[in-house]
């Protein structure tokens, strides 16, 4: 999705917020870079609107702390494949 900057950002950010998925989540669906989905939620969106990106940042937070278990994860369900 390409076009209106403010509108991407405004999107993106209403997808984090209502499924709490990631920023590769995001970008994956919107169809821009996760470097791009980062920078529309993080620069773009406190300028347009604050509140919500009050909201995205504090699930961001959240995500990050998570990651660590979320890699671990996959890397679990990766070698349960293999010996399968």
């Amino acid at each position: 999705m390409k076009g209106n900057l403010q509108e991407r950002a405004t999107l993106i950010g209403l997808y984090i917020n209502s499924t709490h998925g990631t920023i590769r989540d995001a970008g994956s669906v919107f169809g821009v870079s996760k470097s791009t989905a980062h920078l529309d939620v993080s620069k773009r969106l406190k300028k347009i609107n604050p509140k919500l990106y009050d909201q995205v940042n504090k699930i961001l937070k959240e995500n990050f702390a998570e990651k660590h278990i979320r890699g671990g994860e996959s890397t679990r369900k990766m070698y349960l494949l293999k010996k399968g």
